[in-house]
């Protein structure tokens, strides 16, 4: 495994990975099997440790690098890609979370290693406990969802301390006793996200593996960075999985698809309604393109700022990262659905696949509603308005 340490270097890496993914993709789509084997294939890449500082053994490179890296990787396969970007936002919790401890505790391993992170932090979901238990404490509850848990070296957890309520987040390794993960994810789309339950049962925590604080109370501008950078995520993502729709569109078009029989033209890549309807989801693609690397260099900025970090900039980039989500969110659901009409009838095969980037999109843009980041986009303009921090604004 060599480390990617360039820019330029982490983009080839990713589309590596992609190619190999993009080979069986359906085939792994309709399997509906734990993601081991694709989790080996990135680590073998070096990708997960592409945002972690070079001072632990990371690459350190910058929120440009990985939303470029997802996008790259959900052009072949959404659910890897999403397992890949939610572990650099988990990761990143380690220093914004944790601080200067945390990152050199659970850093150097996961550089070391290749970790790869998952999460077990929905907050729509009763919150799991924190039993005082000697210098620690012992976890216990359920989570409906955890995506890779069931498949990562470690995972971040949110639970409140039984007794004070007090929410804290906490390292817990992959395979611990008392970590069952339900083998439960069986949704539309996004299969192979290991996005499943998991339940903890007395689970040991020790202090070292308590990150900090959740509670308002203790949010800082930098470690409320966990939304905006998990929700341009999804934007680098939605656009990578209509990027990857298109261009599979576009070869079976070039290979398949037939004129329809009332067409003067010699072939469907003549045809003028064929070429107009590509060609406002290819210009369409590019403006979300554009907005997405604005959107990706304004969060390396923010994040660089560290401690000196201020509310304002901070609520600057949500709105931001706001508008990629809602721009993001229509450009896959309509390129998803928009290419049938330009592959033909044929194209509905199951043995095609066309419907795995439906589906996908379909499954994740419910995540959170996008008409509350539509509102949010439109109270900052009229209004100059920030949402307040939550794990969702």
């Amino acid at each position: 495994m060599t480390l990617p340490t360039t820019h330029e270097q982490a983009v080839e890496a990713s589309r590596g990975v992609a190619a190999v993914l993009a080979k069986d993709a359906l085939d792994r789509d309709r399997a509906n099997a734990e993601p081991l084997a694709e989790a080996e294939l990135l680590r073998g890449a070096g990708l997960p440790a592409l945002v972690l500082p070079a001072a632990v053994g990371g690459a350190g490179l910058g929120w440009a690098t990985a939303l470029r890296v997802v996008r790259e990787i959900a052009a072949a396969d959404g659910s890897i890609a999403q397992l890949l970007g939610y572990h650099y936002v988990n990761i990143a919790n380690l220093w914004w979370v944790g601080g200067g401890a945390g990152l050199q505790r659970w850093g150097r391993p996961s550089a070391a290693e290749q970790w790869l992170w998952g999460d077990a932090v929905n907050p729509t979901d009763p919150d799991l406990v924190l039993v005082p238990d000697g210098e620690g404490y012992l976890l216990r509850g359920r989570k409906s969802f955890a995506t890779g848990v069931s498949s990562g070296d470690a995972s971040v957890v949110s639970g409140t301390v039984e007794g004070t309520g007090e929410p804290f987040l906490v390292v817990v390794r992959g395979g611990a006793p008392g970590v069952a993960p339900g083998g439960d994810w069986d949704n539309l789309g996004q299969r192979l996200s290991a996005s499943g339950s998991v339940t903890f049962t007395d689970v040991a925590i020790a202090p070292e593996q308590v990150l900090g604080s959740l509670a308002e109370h203790a949010a800082t501008p930098r470690s409320a960075l966990v939304t905006p950078a998990i929700q341009a995520v999804f934007g680098a993502f939605y656009l990578g999985v209509a990027q990857g729709a298109l261009a599979t569109a576009r070869e079976y078009t070039r290979t398949v698809s037939r004129p329809w029989l009332l067409s003067d033209s010699p072939a469907a890549t003549a045809d003028p309604y064929v070429l107009a309807t590509y060609g406002r989801l290819v210009a369409a693609t590019r403006a979300v393109e554009a907005l997405a690397d604005a959107v990706a260099e304004h969060l390396d900025r923010v994040d660089a700022a560290g401690d000196a970090l201020t509310w304002e900039a901070r609520g600057e980039l949500a709105e931001h990262v706001a508008a990629l989500k809602v721009v993001a969110t229509d450009l896959a659901l309509d390129v998803t659905t928009t290419i049938f009409e330009v592959t033909g009838a044929r194209a509905t095969s199951n043995a095609v696949g066309l419907d795995r980037f439906w589906r996908n999109v379909r499954t994740h843009t419910l995540h959170d509603p996008v008409a509350y980041k539509r509102r949010e986009v439109g109270d900052h303009f009229l209004n100059g308005t920030h949402p307040p921090f939550t794990l969702y604004t």
